[in-house]
């Protein structure tokens, strides 16, 4: 069946014809492709097209599909059983080797999504300090929980509102809403609020308005009023984490900021190697806080799947050999660069930014530092150079939103074949 055809039958059945809503390419228009296999840096639709992938199913395959490895440990683990709602020794050393590179944390608790790992991070956090509000930034997205589906309010440190019909204003109440890498507003806010503030969530590098980092004085001044008014501050590392650095975002955050550390931690895709899982953590005295040594609640029947941390496990031991990520960063730094030469080439505005395996570009003059910035990017152009993209065989994120991503299985023939491609469709 054609793309076509198979998009019509699952818009039948299935809302929009899709699981996940950026997958129907409503914000570029056209047709969703229907992918029946991958291949390390490739994936491949039902028409038989093959295609650069740079969405690594949206950050998790950061060794690319079907890495050796990776394969074997799920099939031995697949053998096993899929599942069995009881503990087992690969969950523990999951959990180990993710502790082993992020000394923020002292112990982690897995689950099964980005969504539910951030939920629990804030019940987590409102538990522990007995506070109600939380404040989150324009552009961050940290999952459809109720409480974080929120749009700004009228001013700087005023409450938001609901973005998504199903959620009361009751449920939002408590949630600040803030421009990202916006210093002004994170001081009126705490001075306004800080006493009832359980925790501030964060990006350290937004990747859902594209790919936006967050300032060293933004991150500094954030960190200190945190501590000074009792909140916690909790980074969201589900695209971030072991993607950016092996030690994630708030890695490079220490570089800059002497002593720098969150107080929870929120991770997911990398860490699961492509299967679903997530997790949160911090420091012991707060994670004994969950049940069942503690007061909050929280659960999951499929959390630390068994086939889920094979895989997991397997990615982490691949991505922590010696000069992975400096590899991995430099080869994305080549695209990144290469795109905005080519767009030079072609008398196009285009800059561009990455860390590690993870990248953005915008048809702009600046780089954007927040979600009002990224807004005014050109967004026709986006969608244009998409399709043409696209048709050229490269499979870049389908909406000016989102991040890119390059594995270790892109090669530098596929790097210079995107490029290739990016001056016709530039020039054209």
């Amino acid at each position: 069946m054609t793309n076509d055809e198979l998009f019509d039958r699952a818009r039948r059945v299935i809302p929009g014809g899709v699981n996940s809503p950026v997958r129907a390419f409503r914000a570029v228009g056209g047709t969703p492709r229907f992918i029946v296999r991958g291949d390390g840096p490739y994936l491949f639709d039902a028409e038989g097209k093959r295609y650069i992938d740079y969405i690594g199913s949206w950050g998790p395959m950061i060794l690319g599909h079907r890495h050796p490895a990776v394969l074997a440990a799920v099939h031995a683990a697949i053998d096993d059983g899929l599942s069995f709602g009881a503990p087992t020794e690969r969950e523990t050393l999951l959990v180990e080797a993710i502790l082993e590179h992020v000394p923020s944390m002292e112990q982690v608790r897995l689950v099964s999504s980005g969504t539910e790992a951030a939920m629990s991070a804030l019940r987590l956090a409102r538990g522990a300090t007995g506070r109600n509000v939380i404040v989150k930034f324009e552009g961050c997205y940290h999952g459809h929980a109720d409480a974080l589906l929120v749009k700004a309010g009228s001013g700087l440190a005023t409450f938001g509102h609901p973005t998504s019909a199903g959620v009361p204003e009751s449920v939002v109440q408590h949630t600040l809403v803030l421009e990202y890498n916006n210093v002004a507003a994170l001081e009126e806010a705490f001075a306004r609020h800080g006493e009832s503030i359980a925790c501030a969530m964060v990006e350290p590098i937004a990747g859902n308005m594209n790919f936006v980092r967050a300032s060293v004085p933004f991150m500094q001044r954030l960190r200190e009023l945190c501590s000074a008014n009792g909140a916690l501050l909790v980074f969201d590392e589900v695209m971030t984490g072991f993607r950016v650095a092996l030690g994630g975002a708030q890695a490079l955050c220490a570089r800059s900021i002497p002593g720098f550390a969150p107080d929870l931690s929120v991770f997911g895709k990398v860490i699961g190697g492509g299967m679903p899982m997530a997790a949160f953590g911090g420091k012991r005295a707060l994670m004994e806080l969950l049940a069942p040594l503690g007061p909050v609640y929280q659960a999951g029947t499929l959390s630390g799947n068994p086939i889920a941390t094979a895989c997991g496990l397997a990615t982490l031991r691949e991505i922590a050999r010696p000069g992975y990520f400096d590899a991995l960063a430099a080869r994305t730094r080549a695209l990144v660069a290469g795109l905005i030469e080519a767009a030079q080439r072609a008398g196009v505005t285009m800059v561009g930014d990455s860390e590690g395996g993870m990248f953005g570009f915008f048809f702009a003059t600046e780089l954007p530092q927040n979600y009002g910035d990224v807004m005014a990017t050109d967004k026709e152009r986006f969608n244009r150079f998409f399709h043409a993209m696209l048709g050229r065989g490269v499979y870049l994120a389908p909406a000016l939103y989102e991040a890119g991503f390059v594995s270790s299985a892109h090669r530098e023939d596929d790097i210079a074949a995107t490029l290739a491609a990016a001056h016709e469709s530039l020039s054209g």
